[in-house]
């Protein structure tokens, strides 16, 4: 599956890989986002961390839906990473799985000005060499 996943387009700064964080940044090579999930009381977590914030419960990466809405967003003009072209969107996306389950992440194949705080997207992702590892970078695009 992960052959099927394009190159990105623009080099994105993407964190170390940690035990923590891999199962995030890796699981779009099975075409499934990540999120980690309390073994415990089931809350899902994101960003990733040792362990669950509500009962202290072990986490373990679960696959969900892809899906959410965006909760909100900015157009960046300013060039701050050459390889990026601007403008592009960063976005927080509340994932459909839980209330308050958000990640950030960029919006993809649209007008940036067409992004707007409702919007229904779903998950794609770029492949990037993140320090010798290929990470799996989650975008979403308008459903």
């Amino acid at each position: 599956m992960s052959e099927d996943v394009p190159p990105a387009a623009a080099a994105r700064v993407l964190p170390t890989l940690d035990e923590h964080n891999r199962a995030f940044w890796t699981g779009g090579g099975g075409n499934r986002l990540l999120i980690l999930r309390c073994v415990r009381c089931e809350l899902w977590v994101s960003p990733p961390a040792a362990d669950c914030p509500e009962c202290g419960g072990e986490l373990n990466p679960r696959p969900v839906s892809g899906r959410g809405t965006v909760f909100t967003h900015t157009v960046n003009y300013q060039p701050f990473n050459p390889a990026v072209p601007v403008p592009y969107v960063v976005a927080i996306i509340e994932l459909d799985e839980q209330p308050d389950l958000r990640i950030a992440a960029n919006i993809v194949d649209c007008e940036p000005d067409s992004v707007r705080v409702g919007l229904p997207v779903e998950v794609r992702f770029e492949r990037q060499d993140v320090y010798g590892e290929i990470a799996f970078v989650p975008v979403f695009a308008p459903r």
